[in-house]
């Protein structure tokens, strides 16, 4: 017969010797282990009289509680110590921390801020204009009327207007930075240069080089006879600074409805070490800023034909999406939004 309040005596000392992890799990195998005491009363049942059977039932299993719970206890002390449970790890206090990681700007915010800086350092403001626009900013006030064939390239997501303070204007996401050019032109008084930086919205396919959503910069500098020969020798620089002393230009002839003349801007490929086939890639669009958006502007005395003395304006823009790829040799534009660290990292 088994005697069980000395059994449970015995695992009190037994516990109550035990000061560290080590000493504890040694007390759990001896009653509660596969060959532990508890498990081999279980064992003794079968051979037991029918008589002392549910003595010895009952006894095994109160001991089995028992002994769990002054198990949890002792851990549980133990713990508070510092001596450790089964599962601790001792704590070397001397050794350095693991500091969390740190993040960096994304590779994209890093290109437009670079953007800015080289236009900052020529005299440039940078002003940041609101996503959402009115169909005016966008398009109307850019020489972009409702039945003008560029329109459709540059359509964009509309939305309702909620707030009473549109007065039953359409309200958009801007399909380009060029509605800022307005803003700034309906507030100021020429002279100035700004340079706006930003997201845009177009209903384009996604594939490798296209996104519903990318930013641009665009740049407007107005003054006293400005020429294309300063919009020339301006953007000369900027591509020297940001590629490279080596890089080649050229500009052709192209059409945009906000600027006459208009062209755009091609760098040649020879500085990419012939990874790229085409021997001329486009990086931006350019031109003289059109009569008829200084008229939306407010500025009704440089519409018509253009004297000497009087106000006229640059304008460019450009995809900063397009220019972080051309510099970094990055292919596919859905990389930049993918938040793949091994990607992200990389700048």
């Amino acid at each position: 017969m088994w005697n069980f309040p000395q059994i449970l005596d015995q695992a009190r000392n037994d516990l109550a010797s035990a000061d560290d992890a080590s000493s504890l799990e040694a007390c759990r195998l001896k009653y509660l282990g596969k060959k532990g005491l508890v498990p081999a009363i279980f064992d003794s049942l079968s051979s037991a009289s029918p008589e002392d059977k549910p003595t010895i039932g009952k006894g095994a299993n109160d001991l089995r509680v028992l002994v769990t719970a002054l198990l949890k206890e002792k851990t549980k002390a133990l713990g508070a110590l510092g001596g450790g449970t089964p599962c601790a790890r001792p704590v070397d206090l001397t050794m350095p921390g693991v500091g969390p990681a740190l993040g960096h700007r994304h590779v994209l915010t890093q290109t437009m801020t670079e953007i800015c800086d080289v236009f900052e350092r020529m005299g440039f403001v940078v002003v940041e204009s609101p996503e959402i626009e009115t169909e005016f900013n966008n398009f109307t006030g850019l020489n972009i009327p409702i039945d003008h064939p560029s329109r459709d390239a540059f359509d964009t997501f509309y939305l309702e207007a909620n707030d009473p303070a549109a007065k039953g204007r359409n309200l958009l996401l801007r399909s380009h930075t060029s509605p800022g050019q307005v803003r700034v032109m309906r507030d100021h008084q020429p002279p100035l240069a700004v340079i706006i930086p930003g997201r845009v919205y177009r209903p384009d396919a996604g594939d490798a080089s296209h996104s519903f959503m990318f930013h641009q910069v665009e740049g407007l500098l107005v003054d006293k006879d400005v020429k294309f020969s300063d919009l020339k020798g301006l953007l000369s620089e900027f591509c020297r600074r940001f590629f490279g002393p080596q890089v080649k230009m050229r500009f052709r002839p192209h059409f945009f409805p906000f600027t006459e003349p208009s062209a755009e801007v091609d760098i040649s490929a020879d500085i990419f070490k012939g990874t790229l086939r085409k021997p001329w890639l486009e990086i931006l669009g350019c031109g003289m800023v059109n009569p008829k958006v200084f008229e939306a502007a407010g500025y009704p005395c440089l519409s018509g034909r253009q004297a000497a003395g009087q106000y006229t304006g640059l304008a460019f823009g450009m995809g900063v999406e397009r220019m972080a790829m051309l510099k970094y040799g990055i292919k596919d534009i859905r990389l930049f939004y993918e938040n793949d660290v091994r990607f992200l990292k990389q700048f």
